[in-house]
């Protein structure tokens, strides 16, 4: 790849963690892309999309964002009016339009079980923040992953709070709306609902959309090859 290449930055969502882009990382390098994983502090949106923007930054060239689940929320927030993003691609993500959140979204059209799966804990600070409980994640978030791997996956989860769910998405102007984006999403996802994927990529006016039969929420983790054709899809096309 050339030095004009953008970099690939990775986001994992609610109720995972960096290690979800696992089979995704290699792929990608061995094409010699550079490629960052950041860490989603699933905090609050604005100060998530905040964290973002700082790590777009950093980078200090043109990137592609690659978002999961929650992370769709926090990297159309973070993209709006950012020149450094040239591309976004949503991995079983939430596209969110001004003032939508992931609840909303998520009880849009029928299809999620996320909410009878969902366990709470106070903080000391106010607030509620979940997980998925660990009996029922694999069946939740990830049907189609191995055993040891899901229950890998359950012990490791990192926890989100409610406001970063409930919150509508401040910015007027989403990123896909001016952006060019690419999705990729399991019609067998219980977390999202396949028709609220269907509707952000239509909406979004996706430049390639693919719809995986039987996979489940956590697609980067039991179909990488899928994530990383969509990826290297927005990659021929922006550095064509």
């Amino acid at each position: 790849m050339t030095d004009d290449t953008p970099t690939i930055v990775l986001l994992h969502g609610a109720f995972a963690e960096s290690a979800s882009w696992n089979g995704v990382i290699p792929q990608l390098k061995k094409l010699s892309l550079d490629v960052l994983v950041a860490a989603n502090p699933l905090r609050s949106l604005a100060d998530d999309a905040t964290y973002l923007r700082d790590v777009i930054t950093a980078v200090g060239k043109p990137v592609i964002l690659a978002g999961h689940c929650y992370a769709g929320m926090v990297m159309t927030e973070a993209a709006s009016d950012n020149n450094a993003v040239v591309g976004l691609v949503y991995v079983s993500a939430f596209a969110p339009d001004h003032g939508e959140s992931a609840l909303d979204l998520t009880s849009s059209a029928p299809g999620s079980t996320l909410g009878s799966a969902l366990r709470f804990r106070a903080l000391s600070t106010g607030g509620y923040e979940f997980v998925v409980g660990i009996d029922v994640y694999q069946h939740q978030c990830a049907a189609d992953v191995a055993d040891d791997v899901a229950a890998l996956m359950a012990a490791t989860q990192r926890p989100v709070t409610e406001d970063a769910l409930s919150a509508g998405l401040p910015t007027k102007t989403p990123a896909w709306k001016t952006i060019p984006s690419w999705f990729v999403f399991g019609d067998n996802d219980l977390s999202i609902p396949v028709a609220v994927h269907r509707r952000g990529a239509q909406r979004a006016l996706s430049r390639g959309t693919r719809e995986v039969a039987g996979a489940s929420h956590s697609i980067s983790v039991s179909r990488p090859d899928a994530v990383v054709a969509t990826i290297l899809d927005a990659v021929a096309e922006l550095t064509a």
